[in-house]
């Protein structure tokens, strides 16, 4: 009774799933499959699965995914009118895949077949709006994301994970790693950024600029500010927008490469974000619903050069800073986290982080060479913006991030004394 009672169960999804794919399929007059048509196949998946587990006979799947194949090719043959039209290309692979995964289903993979089909089903339900992005993306962007999986998926597993050279800090596949969760986050804020069309909003174009170059970002709108090509109070709501993302980006790596950091790091952050809140506010409220703009084109950060040219970087600041630290003391490291900070703030915290997850550094000092890299970057775009925005531009920015600096002082010198 009870193992009747789990393929019952086990049937009942199979019929969820295609009864699922089914109902997108219907939509489409000129498919040869709709809702019954899909449900049965996702069964017929399942039953099969059966047959061939109670008769020893792997081949009953094989020859019933032919069967689902070769009747809706026929079905699509046999009507010159709906040959024309369409295909059917798409309805054949949705069908053999919902029959796949009704197999799958009865193998116990139950989670992950539900899973593949309601991601199924939302593929191909926004067919329009995936063509929209297709057509958004530039060939640069694609060569980008190409690029990008030969950095992760071709680059990394070929180099070898052990250590080198002095300190024993270099690692080649430690630092790749780096390179592929650096160009990741960025590419990822770079597409979003694309595909809403320079965001469409402020607050979107700010988040998103931040994940790519909080620097670059500051930019952008420091020149769109001296070229009022937006207000002052527009401009100022992205750049510190895109300050709130680098500080988050800056928790979130460090959860990655040394979860043991992040308490003490976020004693130090947590307040310079809530600190940023007053003039964020402001500024947003003043700018009056401004759309973001579609002007400022950030550069794709996915490149091998840009990758290359991190990875080294990367690499000589993990050296320097094992260095300083071993022969000038947490002195040196302090100095050159705040010289590395005033353009990037990535290398230092990765570097910072790796060290003190080796305990070649303390926590304390990781956080004190994470929070003078950031305060380094906010100092330097502070300059950008009276260099690039005016002398208006410049106050206002200096003002914004006045607090937040403040905040970061005050929580470092709290940490010191409590230490």
């Amino acid at each position: 009774m009870e193992h009747t009672l789990t393929w019952a169960l086990t049937f009942a999804v199979s019929a969820g799933i295609g009864l699922l794919v089914g109902i997108e399929r219907e939509r489409k007059p000129t498919a040869k499959a709709g809702v019954r048509t899909f449900t049965l196949i996702a069964l017929l998946g399942t039953g099969c699965a059966l047959a061939a587990q109670l008769t020893g006979n792997a081949w009953l799947v094989a020859v019933g995914l032919a069967l689902v194949g070769l009747t809706l090719v026929g079905a699509y043959a046999a009507d010159p009118a709906m040959q024309a039209e369409d295909s059917g290309t798409t309805t054949v692979i949705a069908a053999l895949f919902v029959y796949l995964l009704g197999a799958l289903n009865f193998h116990g993979e139950r989670t992950l077949a539900v899973a593949l089909g309601i991601g199924m089903t939302a593929l191909l339900y926004f067919k329009t709006e995936l063509e929209g992005v297709a057509t958004r993306l530039t060939p640069t962007d694609i060569r980008s994301m190409l690029q990008f999986g030969a950095v992760s998926a071709i680059v990394l597993p070929l180099l070898p994970d052990r250590s080198f050279g002095p300190y024993g800090v270099l690692n080649p596949f430690n630092i790749w790693l780096m390179v592929v969760l650096i160009s990741g986050v960025s590419l990822a804020g770079y597409v979003a950024w694309r595909l809403t069309l320079g965001g469409k909003g402020l607050l979107l174009t700010g988040l998103l600029g931040g994940v790519i170059s909080s620097t670059a970002t500051t930019f952008a709108y420091a020149r769109h500010a001296r070229d009022a090509t937006h207000t002052p109070s527009a401009a100022l709501t992205v750049i510190l927008l895109a300050n709130v993302a680098k500080l988050v980006r800056v928790l979130l790596l460090a959860v990655v490469i040394a979860p043991q950091v992040l308490p003490m790091l976020a004693m130090v952050m947590l307040p310079a974000l809530a600190a940023t809140a007053p003039a964020l506010w402001w500024h947003y409220r003043r700018a009056s619903g401004e759309s973001g703009g579609e002007s400022d084109r950030l550069q794709n950060p996915t490149q091998l050069t840009t990758a290359l040219l991190f990875g080294v970087f990367y690499a000589l600041v993990l050296l320097a800073a094992a260095w300083l630290s071993d022969v000038v003391g947490s002195g040196g490291l302090f100095l050159l986290s705040f010289v590395s900070g005033l353009t990037d703030v990535d290398a230092i915290t990765l570097s910072s982080a790796r060290l003190a997850d080796q305990g070649n550094i303390s926590l304390a000092e990781s956080v004190t060479a994470i929070t003078l890299a950031v305060a380094a970057n906010m100092l330097f775009k502070m300059g950008v913006s009276f260099v690039l925005g005016g002398r208006g531009v410049g106050r206002l920015v200096a003002i914004a991030f006045a607090l937040p600096l403040a905040a970061m002082a005050g929580a470092l010198l709290g940490l010191d004394a409590l230490a």
